[in-house]
C-alpha cells in the first residue's frame, strides 16, 4: 500500500510517499480502507521530534491522527462492526495510509448524513470536544466558556457541542475566523489580532486552551475562582492555577466510540457541522503540513486518499 512515511524528524522535507505492506490486523481491530485524513498540528509536532518527550514516537512512522474509510476486514473478537461499513476513527499516528488498522473501541459508524471527508475532518474535533466538556469540564447549561482558537478545525467542533450542551461561548480568533465562529454559534468572538481578550472577558466556568504559549498564560486571568483551564496543547502552570485558585491541567482525548457516537447523534440532528478549508491528495501531505504551519488556517485541511 501506499503511505506517508518519514524516517528523520525535521521539517516537511522528511516526508516521502512510499510503498509499504498493510498493517498487520489483531484480534480487536478493524481494517479500514481509507478515504480520507486530515491534518492536525499534533502531525506536525510528531514530524518535529517536539513531543518526543511526552509522546515518543518510533521511526520509520506513518503520521495522522484520524481517518475515514471503509471497512475490509474484522478481527476475531470484533462483533459491533462488520466489513463494509463506512466508518471513522483515530489513533496516534498510522493514519496516512491506503489502509489503516483500528481498534474497534476506537472506530465509529459515519453519521449517515456526512461525506467520507466530512466524516474524517470531524474525528479529532468530536474526540477532544467530549473529553474537554464532559469528561474533564463537566460543563453545565448556562456555564460560561472561553476557547482559545474557535475557529480551528478542532475548535469549531468544540464550539458546536458546547452549544448543544447550552453553555454561553467566547472565542478568540483572527479577522476571517471571527465570521466562521459566529456562523457556528458562538455568542461572542475576540478578535485576537486588534483585541485584547483579559480586558473583554472575565468570570468564566471554563476555558479551552487550543493555543498555548501566552495566551494559556494569560487565560488564567478570566476565571473564576474554582474554574478551570484544560489545555490540548502543553501542561498549564501550576503555579499561576494555585494563585488564581484554579484547577489546571493537560488533557490528552483518547479517542473512544462512544465519544464518536455521541457527536455522531449531533451531526445526524444538525448541531454540528464539519468545516474543510481546503482538500488536498495523500501525495501533497507535505505541502498541506506547510500550510497548517503557515498558520490562519480556520477549519480543516483534508487529505483524500485513493
Amino acid at each position: 500500500m501506499k503511505a506517508i512515511v518519514y524516517t528523520a524528524f525535521g521539517g516537511s522535507d522528511v516526508i516521502r510517499l512510499t510503498e509499504t505492506r498493510k498493517p498487520d490486523l489483531k484480534d480487536d481491530e478493524v481494517l479500514v480502507k481509507a478515504a480520507a485524513v486530515t491534518v492536525n498540528p499534533a502531525d506536525i509536532k510528531f514530524r518535529t521530534g517536539s513531543l518526543q518527550d511526552r509522546m515518543p514516537v518510533q521511526l520509520p512512522f506513518i503520521p495522522g491522527l484520524d481517518v475515514a474509510g471503509t471497512v475490509e476486514a474484522v478481527g476475531n473478537k470484533v462483533s459491533r462492526i462488520k466489513v463494509g461499513d463506512k466508518v471513522f476513527g483515530g489513533k496516534f499516528g498510522g493514519t496516512y495510509a491506503q489502509y489503516v488498522a483500528l481498534k474497534e473501541e476506537q472506530t465509529g459508524i459515519v453519521p449517515s448524513n456526512l461525506s467520507m471527508n466530512e466524516a474524517a475532518a470531524l474525528v479529532v474535533s468530536l474526540v477532544t470536544a467530549y473529553s474537554f466538556l464532559i469528561d474533564h469540564g463537566e460543563v453545565k447549561p448556562g456555564q460560561r466558556l472561553l476557547i482559545q482558537g474557535i475557529a480551528g478545525g478542532t475548535g469549531g467542533g468544540v464550539l458546536q457541542m458546547a452549544k448543544a450542551l447550552g453553555v454561553y461561548v467566547i472565542g478568540t480568533a483572527s479577522a476571517a475566523g471571527t465570521e466562521l465562529a459566529k456562523s457556528l454559534g458562538a455568542d461572542e468572538v475576540i478578535n485576537y489580532k486588534t483585541q485584547d481578550f483579559t480586558a473583554l472577558v472575565k468570570d468564566v466556568d471554563l476555558v479551552i486552551d487550543l493555543v498555548g504559549g501566552e495566551i494559556q498564560d494569560k487565560s488564567f486571568v478570566v476565571l473564576k475562582k474554582g474554574g478551570k483551564l484544560l489545555s490540548a496543547v502543553n501542561p498549564p502552570s501550576q503555579a499561576l492555577a494555585q494563585q488564581y485558585g484554579v484547577e489546571a491541567k493537560f488533557v490528552s482525548s483518547a479517542y473512544s466510540y462512544k465519544k464518536l457516537d455521541y457527536g455522531s447523534r449531533l451531526v445526524e440532528k444538525g448541531l454540528i457541522k464539519p468545516k474543510i478549508t481546503k482538500t488536498m491528495k495523500l501525495e501533497e501531505a507535505a505541502k498541506a503540513q506547510d500550510i497548517l504551519s503557515a498558520g490562519g488556517i480556520d477549519g480543516k485541511v483534508v487529505l483524500e486518499i485513493d
